[in-house]
């Protein structure tokens, strides 16, 4: 799946420590606006400890897990939608990416500038949101003169295309993000047509301090951020970019250390890893044999040949059946062997949906 999520926040706010954590790929990160230029790409791992478990029941040669793809945008200041400091520049590498990770700075430093000289999460949350709801804006416009004329000559699609254009002009005038409004499944494919920046699912990331990251309900500001990201229907995941960046450089068994130091049982990468993956609806199902186990990443509601092809188009093609147990299943009967004799291996066909946690052998012929 090439699914990404990106990076986006204010200058200084620890995008480009989040990256380097997430990826280890060591991108620049420097106290002054526009450290990152270009986006970087990166690839992570997937956490999932169900790879884990199912490699201790097969015992294959080798364990791959699924991967998530994150872009680290430049930093957005106000008046971005009109060009300002890199705006054209974000805003078409945010046009993109399918989901937004929006960092919101939640700690105090008198050490790293602030681009608007206070700590003030949700003014930054603002700021944004008003340079993305701009750019839409005009998006919506220029293509509101073409369709009112088609319209006005009674054209079925212009008329319908009309209604979904006035109904985004009136939120986005309004402050709504375009991803608040419902519609239609006839008009879906309108809004689809229109890439707009706040029609993409989103997550807030708060960065806290070092400090905070056991409790962090401690944070005054991230409460504020909570409190705003449940009016949207959006999750929060608290992390310390900094922090983070030092756990990404030990090895398995000096993290689990350093985390039980904290009362943590997961890293706050790890969670927003997981957090980006479920935003896109995306769900991980395996394959397991004694070569390898293997995690692959697919988007929920897929039939089992559309899960076929993203190993191989052959697989789908020539796709007969897939036999298939829920990771569940597989774990209460302690084998393959055991999980048939049981009845819990199934063989599914064309329609079935995959499930999140199923372990697939695919049966083709081409």
């Amino acid at each position: 799946m090439s699914l990404t999520a990106g990076i986006v926040g204010l200058p200084n706010v620890g995008k480009s420590t989040l990256f380097n954590a997430i990826t280890k790929a060591g991108v620049e990160a420097a106290n002054y606006p526009f450290a990152t230029i270009d986006p970087n790409v990166g690839v992570v791992e997937v956490p999932d400890k169900r790879l884990e478990a199912i490699t201790k029941v097969v015992k294959p040669q080798k364990e791959i897990p699924t991967t998530f793809e994150f872009t680290d945008i430049a930093g957005i200041v106000k008046g971005a939608s009109k060009g300002e400091g890199l705006g054209n520049k974000f805003l078409a590498n945010i046009r993109q990416v399918d989901a937004i990770c929006h960092v919101v700075r939640c700690f105090e430093d008198g050490n790293i500038t602030h681009v608007d000289g206070k700590v003030d999460p949700i003014s930054d949350i603002e700021t944004i949101n008003l340079e993305l709801i701009l750019a839409d804006l005009e998006t919506i416009d220029k293509r509101l003169t073409k369709t009112a004329k088609m319209a006005k000559a009674k054209d079925p699609e212009a008329v319908a295309e009309l209604q979904v254009l006035e109904k985004l002009k009136e939120a986005l005038e309004s402050n709504q993000l375009a991803n608040s409004l419902e519609f239609t499944k006839e008009q879906e494919p309108i809004v689809r047509s229109l890439f707009l920046l706040t029609r993409k699912d989103m997550l807030y990331v708060a960065n806290i301090g070092e400090d905070e990251i056991s409790d962090p309900s401690t944070n005054p500001h991230l409460a504020k951020v909570q409190e705003l990201a449940k009016e949207q229907g959006a999750e929060v995941v608290p992390v310390c970019a900094s922090l983070e960046e030092e756990i990404a450089l030990l090895d398995d068994e000096e993290k689990k250390e350093f985390l039980e130091g904290f009362g943590l049982e997961e890293s706050g990468l790890d969670r927003l890893i997981q957090s980006a993956y479920s935003l896109l609806g995306l769900g991980t199902y395996f394959t397991a044999g004694e070569k390898e186990v293997r995690a692959w990443t697919f988007k929920k509601g897929m039939t089992a040949p559309q899960a076929a092809g993203i190993i191989h188009s052959d697989f789908e093609r020539g796709f007969i059946r897939a036999e298939t147990v829920s990771f569940d299943h597989l774990m209460e009967d302690g084998s393959m062997t055991a999980a048939k004799e049981a009845g819990h291996v199934r063989s599914e066909g064309k329609d079935y949906i995959v499930q999140d946690g199923d372990i697939m052998l695919f049966r083709f012929n081409v």
